[in-house]
């Protein structure tokens, strides 16, 4: 019993690092969509928002949860909303309403800029 209780609890850490990892790869990417459309670099601000929008439709495909969700509730009846992450609960409560915003608020102003760069 001791043994299949450690391999639970090694299991969930591995999960939540890996979901870290990922979640902060996205969070670089959309946080760069930002300096790179302000930044006038149409070629990066457009890639960043290519690979954000693939973890958008992975997210949509999953009815807005991330797939090692699923994963790492097979380790742990905890569903807390950071019991698979390792984020503060407030912050991973909030993580899509958050990092969204930020990810829209990123398009909007790169499309602005490819506006206001073809009117120059």
């Amino acid at each position: 019993m001791a043994s299949t209780s450690f391999i639970l609890r090694v299991g969930l850490r591995a999960i939540k690092a890996g979901h870290t990892i990922v979640w902060g790869f996205f969070v670089g990417c959309i946080i760069a969509i930002w300096v790179f459309a302000w930044r006038g670099d149409d070629r990066g601000a457009a890639l960043a928002i290519g690979i954000v929008s693939i973890e958008v439709a992975i997210l949509a495909l999953n009815g807005l949860h991330c797939p090692l969700t699923a994963i790492a509730s097979r380790y742990t009846d905890d569903r807390r909303a950071n019991f698979d992450i390792y984020l503060p609960v407030w912050l991973a409560a909030r993580t899509k309403v958050i990092f969204g915003s930020l990810y829209a608020g990123g398009i909007i102003l790169t499309l602005a800029r490819w506006a206001w760069a073809g009117q120059s």
